[in-house]
């Protein structure tokens, strides 16, 4: 056994339902933080906010319920925000959904609350609660709300938006209406009764609305709390807390500044007991509500009143007595959750540090991996290491080994990882869905925000009379030169797997075209075949081509022609890798952003192929990102030559050398210095030039004058994805040239038809389409245009950046005719 002073270790031990441990690195504990604890382990209490996105929770009340009243907190999440666009980078759909739950996941970090999400899937903008449920599907969100709530068992229920309709977004009502259906339902044992195997119906006590600022009239009869209280002990307001915790929303630029100051939240009561002074007056927060708890209370009091922050460790042979004595107690909801809450204070107390690092930072099903577990007590207490096990059968091993005060132990391991093992694949993206509802078949999964980590390690522990049990993952250690210490989730892979250069690939013609397959190996020797399957209509050379692979990551690219059929089509081509007649069809993507842990995920390999009828020159196109999107790679893969035009470019070329310049979405919102450019851009518009501004936010706007003539930036929008587009003028040039543009190019849109509209336009702008929602009146401001000067000068709320990347015929031909437009114009 090799002795490693000096060593540098992180433990993790988080909890959700059934003591799920997930992949995420956490500190010990502090004196202040450990003093807090102890107050939270005497008081038994929960509370559920609930709402539809990442972004809608109020992160001041979280904080102030788990850190100043130190409830359980929890917050409830319908969706992962999968609908949503993103201002840091070009991801989107599933991939936003990652890192907006990675997102809240270190928001909760901050205001202590933790995090639960339904598996709905944010399909974005709706208008009505009626289009949520209908595409959802409202019996199995409903079940996901009551599973929630049956598991996490909250004294009360708070939302975000109340049920009339004022917060807007249909998500927001249908996350109301939910929790009031919930709050019945949970109670109920004739409703959702397969979920009985697991748990047991729970009435929650009340359910409030966290009522937007009222005016002071309006305040009479509603219950209220101080989130702008000061705490001392970490020297901040909750409403600080809140800021910082707030700020982690970096994907939707929500940085917030703190507030400090009496800060009132107000509450209207909504359902159940109705209490006169407080949110909690009815509510018994004691450990007076379990059974054959009388000196537990009185215990951790003394515990808190001795605690010497200098020195925590003298308070271990109490707290050890203390879980001894709560352990006497089965089968309670609050003891179980104590019990946890109790492990992570004899950790900090004790100064006892766990690590499991694995020497690389994943592996193949059929593999082994070499793991150094290296414990280590930063005190002169009696710890004895007892046990190592190594979760889901992989190993286990008996030892005996006495900790000593700052001497780390070091125990290396060899574990095999069996054929069958599953791969890292986040739980919700494992199944195909219908774009509605994530498929996930294990009931046990559903709420939880992330994985179990993929390998976890148990260490048993005697410590006086308590046998202790610290759970912790397996993970990959690494040195950065500029960023120190790095850590990330040790990942089991597929063998291979295969990137293709395109998501989508357009033909106008019957020629063929050529796309790019990458192999990676994540094994080392190994071997096998590799072919695209698809449409028969569709050929594909070479049909199979063999590969073999040495080293472990080592990559190799594959070449494959691809010719269309004589006519109009739209395929998917699938990679198929086979390996032992077994048959793998996974990509590899990796988010990598500072303010989250790496994620990895292994979507299927595949690439959609279209055949169309389209006309277009082969022009050079400037490209003024803004939130992020993926436009200038679809217009590539149309054969553009798109140039991205940074503020240097901006500043310094002669743009006349573009045949178009498009902005991205929310570039005047997101590019700061556009503003001193836009003289310019209206220079090259009356000079000759096309200029097409794709949908903006009118708050935040870095110049109000983006047209040459007036317009304003609304909140109209379309949402729904097959509404009626009406063609003001079949005979408008915009329509026409080079390609004709009918009804039915606006089929089999996705998402939405647009958002952001243009409104109250100079008369100088002409509309193009019509267009709304049901029971909705019409809607002309989806795409207007100008000329000006020589030049053509477009603003569209259309979503072609959806519609573009997924390979929509029809929105294809129709921005080909708007990046023509200027060309017409000279005609």
């Amino acid at each position: 056994m090799n002795l490693k002073p000096n060593q540098t270790f992180i433990f993790l031990y988080i909890v959700l339902f059934n003591s799920i441990l997930f992949s995420q690195a956490s500190q010990l504990m502090n004196s202040s933080e450990i003093i807090l604890a102890l107050e939270k382990l005497n008081t038994l209490s929960s509370v559920l906010y609930l709402a539809a996105h990442p972004d809608d929770e109020n992160t001041g009340v979280l904080a102030y319920f788990s850190k100043g009243e130190k409830y359980r907190t929890g917050y409830l999440a319908l969706t992962r925000g999968d609908g949503g666009q993103n201002l840091i980078g070009s991801e989107t759909g599933e991939q936003i959904g990652i890192i907006r739950t990675q997102e809240l996941l270190e928001a909760r970090k901050i205001d202590g609350a933790e995090q639960f999400f339904t598996r709905a899937i944010d399909f974005g903008y709706s208008k009505s609660p009626e289009e949520t449920f209908k595409f959802w599907g409202k019996e199995s969100i409903l079940s996901d709300v009551v599973w929630v709530i049956r598991n996490f068992k909250p004294d009360i229920i708070i939302t975000r938006f109340p049920i009339d309709g004022s917060g807007g977004h249909g998500h927001h009502t249908a996350s109301a209406i939910l929790a009031e259906e919930a709050f019945y339902a949970a109670a109920d044992s004739t409703k959702f009764i397969k979920q009985l195997k697991f748990v047991k119906p729970w009435q929650t006590k009340s359910l409030y609305w966290n009522k937007w600022r009222p005016n002071p009239e309006e305040t009479i009869g509603l219950l209220n709390i101080d989130i702008g209280q000061y705490n001392p002990l970490f020297a901040e307001s909750y409403s600080e807390l809140a800021a910082k915790s707030r700020s982690m929303h970096k994907s939707q630029g929500f940085g917030a500044t703190g507030r400090r100051g009496t800060n009132p939240e107000y509450f209207e009561f909504f359902a159940g007991d109705k209490p006169l002074k407080n949110l909690f007056e009815n509510i018994d927060t004691t450990w007076n509500r379990v059974e054959g708890s009388l000196d537990i209370q009185r215990n951790i009091n003394i515990i808190i009143k001795t605690f010497n922050p200098q020195k925590p460790s003298d308070s271990l042979p109490q707290l050890n007595n203390l879980f001894t004595n709560i352990s006497g107690i089965k089968n309670n909801y609050w003891v179980d959750q104590k019990k946890k809450e109790l492990l992570k204070i004899i950790q900090s107390c004790a100064g006892l540090w766990f690590e499991a690092i694995a020497d690389d930072y994943s592996t193949s099903p059929g593999n082994s991996i070499n793991i150094s577990t290296t414990l280590v007590i930063r005190s002169n207490s009696d710890f004895t290491l007892k046990k190592l096990i190594f979760e889901n059968n992989l190993a286990d091993t008996s030892i005996s080994l006495e900790l000593q005060n700052n001497n780390p132990v070091s125990i290396n391991s060899k574990i095999f990882i069996p054929l069958d093992y599953q791969i890292s694949q986040p739980y919700w993206l494992m199944e195909n869905n219908n774009g509605s509802i994530f498929e996930v078949n294990d009931q046990k999964l559903i709420g939880l925000s992330e994985n179990p980590a993929s390998v976890s390690v148990t260490a048993k522990i005697k410590s006086g009379n308590s046998e202790l049990e610290f759970n912790f993952p397996l993970l990959y250690r690494w040195n950065d030169r500029v960023k120190g210490e790095l850590y990330r989730t040790f990942e089991i892979r597929p063998p291979v797997v295969a990137s293709i250069d395109k998501n989508v690939l357009i033909f106008s013609n019957n020629n063929e075209n050529e796309i790019k397959v990458k192999l990676k190996s994540n094994t080392e020797n190994i071997s096998g075949k590799f072919r695209l399957n698809g449409n028969l209509k569709w050929k594909v050379t070479p049909t199979e081509t063999k590969f073999s692979f040495n080293e472990k990551y080592e990559e190799k690219n594959l070449t494959f022609k691809i010719t269309p059929p004589n006519i109009v089509d739209e395929a998917y081509l699938v990679s198929e890798i086979i390996i032992n007649d077994k048959k793998y069809n996974n990509d590899l993507i990796e988010i990598s952003y500072d303010h989250i842990p790496t994620q990895t995920y292994f979507p299927e390999s595949k690439i959609k192929v279209v055949k169309m009828d389209l006309n277009k020159f082969d022009d050079t196109v400037g490209y003024i990102m803004g939130a992020g999107d993926e436009i200038p790679k679809a217009l590539q893969n149309l054969g553009y030559k798109v140039i991205l035009l940074d503020d240097s470019k901006l500043e310094n070329e002669n743009l006349q050398n573009y045949n178009a310049i498009i902005t991205g979405i929310r570039a005047y919102n997101t590019r700061d210095r556009l503003k001193y450019y836009q003289p310019k851009l209206m220079e090259y518009v009356k000079n000759g030039g096309t200029l097409i501004v794709q949908y903006n936010v009118s708050f935040g706007l870095q110049t109000e004058n983006i047209g040459p003539y007036n317009f304003n930036i609304g909140r109209d929008r379309v949402s729904e994805e097959d509404a009626e587009i009406k063609i003001l003028d079949p005979q408008n040039p915009f329509l026409n040239y080079p390609n004709k543009i009918t009804k039915v190019d606006f089929d089999n849109w996705i998402q939405a038809r647009g958002l952001y509209f243009a409104e109250n336009w100079d008369e100088k702008y002409t509309p193009i389409f019509s267009s709304h929602d049901t029971n909705e009146s019409e809607k002309k401001g989806s795409l207007i245009y100008t000329q000006y000067g020589k030049g053509i000068f477009i603003y569209t709320g259309l979503s072609f950046f959806r519609e573009l990347p997924a390979g929509v015929p029809g929105a294809v031909r129709l921005f080909v005719n708007l990046i023509s437009a200027g060309k017409k114009n000279d005609k």
